[in-house]
């Protein structure tokens, strides 16, 4: 029983040395920043596709209707 309880302790020794030494690591890259990076990497993309989408409704689409209902208007 006593040869129990040793190796008990012994495992939990190494057990919490073993998570301190991870826990106390600063290499790498954690998943905070990479979750952090693609949120922000989807913001600006929704950013960029909005613009595009009111600069297409607002600007290039009626002129481009209108240069085509002049063309097919030709009286000439």
């Amino acid at each position: 029983m006593k040869n129990l309880f040793c190796k008990l302790k012994n495992k939990l020794g190494a057990a919490a040395v073993k998570s301190r030494s991870i826990l106390t690591e600063n290499a790498g890259e954690g998943y905070i920043d990479t979750a952090i990076k693609i949120l922000i990497a989807v913001v600006l993309g929704a950013l960029l596709l909005a613009g595009l989408y009111a600069l297409f409704g607002e600007t290039v689409l009626p002129t481009l209707v209108q240069r085509i209902k002049e063309m097919f208007n030709y009286a000439g």
